[in-house]
């Protein structure tokens, strides 16, 4: 019989703690019935919600902590005030022990970022970790990193980056050779700033096995989904991001206004509600929540803090894919041919 999938949640985290997080937690125990839970939190509260999902209660286990870390928190304070004691730390620490196989918190990024690479550490020969996230595309999903971990990349940085994603998008998109692109503002090798254009060069001449190096996409490539995983550092990516979720809430306003404004146009959209809901689902940024910390020693995977049960359970799904298919063991594999490593 196979092990069980051990999560350790930080029930504290978030816009709404634990009001969301068990609901999410008991919804992902439906979709992964080998999954185990350790919930770190007020436990008062936690076991009087654990009550109303007796499925969810029997597959975890609650360790009362004192302190939640605050969403605006600056890291500095939340380490200070939160070092061994908190939700957040509690729950990456697990990780760090052996209890658990990954961790997921929607607290503060920042915090949990500073929590994890002092808990967990930097894998051998990374520099700094990225985090990676699910973007939806017109081919189905591709994987974005970093979207807001560090700010600035060398070239070195970048080619880790690359080698990181493609070992998250063979899990995730079950790919031998996962494609993979540097976002810049052209496609021509002479474009970009240098650090992209050596990145860009090394990827190239080195003919890595695990990955197939497509070369520079620009912008618009993210929508399309022309390569399964697209690089870039945390400035940049951390705004694309955000325009993208504020341009699919656009969308969806532009949409309502439009289908309520006349008698037609609700007539219409009484015909065309299957549509619709289709591409209401399409948009749902539940259904892709859970970016991974990669270049750590442990799996941390950061849900949106402002997200509902829905999008939390999704978050979770992804730590269990990430635990239940090895993401760390595929990494240091990939890794072995770090033409940057070898380089050095």
């Amino acid at each position: 019989m196979p092990q069980p999938v051990r999560i350790s949640l930080d029930a504290m985290g978030g816009d709404h703690g634990p009001s969301v997080v068990i609901p999410g937690a008991a919804l992902a125990v439906e979709r992964h019935p080998d999954v185990r839970f350790l919930i770190f939190g007020n436990e008062q509260v936690l076991a009087q919600i654990l009550n109303g999902y007796p499925k969810l209660k029997e597959a975890s286990e609650i360790r009362h902590t004192e302190i939640a870390i605050g969403m605006d928190e600056k890291p500095s304070q939340a380490i200070r005030m939160g070092r061994g004691r908190s939700s957040m730390w509690k729950c990456v620490q697990a990780v760090r022990d052996g209890e658990a196989d990954a961790a997921v918190s929607a607290g503060n990024t920042g915090a949990l970022m500073a929590t994890a690479k002092i808990c967990l550490k930097t894998m051998a020969h990374i520099e700094r970790p990225a985090i990676a996230a699910m973007w939806p595309t017109l081919r189905g999903e591709s994987i974005v990193l970093d979207v807001g971990a560090t700010i600035g990349a060398d070239a070195g940085h970048l080619v880790d980056m690359a080698i990181m994603g493609a070992a998250m998008a063979r899990i995730v998109f079950d790919l031998d050779r996962p494609t993979v692109g540097l976002l810049n503002v052209g496609t021509e090798e002479i474009k970009g700033i240098e650090t992209v254009k050596e990145a860009g060069r090394i990827l190239r001449e080195s003919n890595l096995p695990h990955l197939e190096y497509k070369g520079f996409v620009e912008g618009d490539d993210l929508g399309k989904g022309t390569v399964d995983v697209v690089v870039t550092e945390g400035f940049t990516g951390n705004i694309a991001l955000k325009t993208a979720e504020g341009t699919a809430k656009q969308i969806g306003e532009y949409l309502r206004a439009a289908m309520s404004r006349t008698l037609m146009a609700k007539i219409g959209y009484l015909f065309a509600k299957q549509a619709f809901n289709a591409l209401k689902d399409k948009m749902d940024p539940r259904k892709v929540n859970g970016g991974v910390f990669l270049g750590l020693e442990g799996v941390v995977v950061k849900s949106h803090g402002g997200t509902d049960a829905l999008g939390f359970a999704s978050a979770i799904d992804v730590a269990y894919d990430m635990a239940h298919f090895e993401l760390m063991k595929t990494i240091r594999g990939m890794l072995e041919h770090d033409p940057v490593e070898q380089q050095a």
